[in-house]
């Protein structure tokens, strides 16, 4: 009975580990997009008050 258990255990590891590699690429993936999102809204609130800052002033 000790074998079947762990011919269940070898035969589920792979399918496990690739499944906690493909969990962990998608989560770097998930937060290196909210990242540069957060980044490029941070820019673009920058850059849109500049530019109410210039037409402000021209009036």
């Amino acid at each position: 009975m000790d074998d079947f258990w762990l011919n269940a255990l070898w035969s589920l590891a792979p399918t496990v580990l690739i499944g906690l590699i493909f969990w962990f690429v998608m989560r770097s993936l998930l937060r290196a997009d909210r990242t540069e999102r957060d980044a490029y809204a941070k820019i673009e609130a920058e850059e849109r008050a500049k530019r109410a800052a210039q037409q402000h002033r021209a009036a």
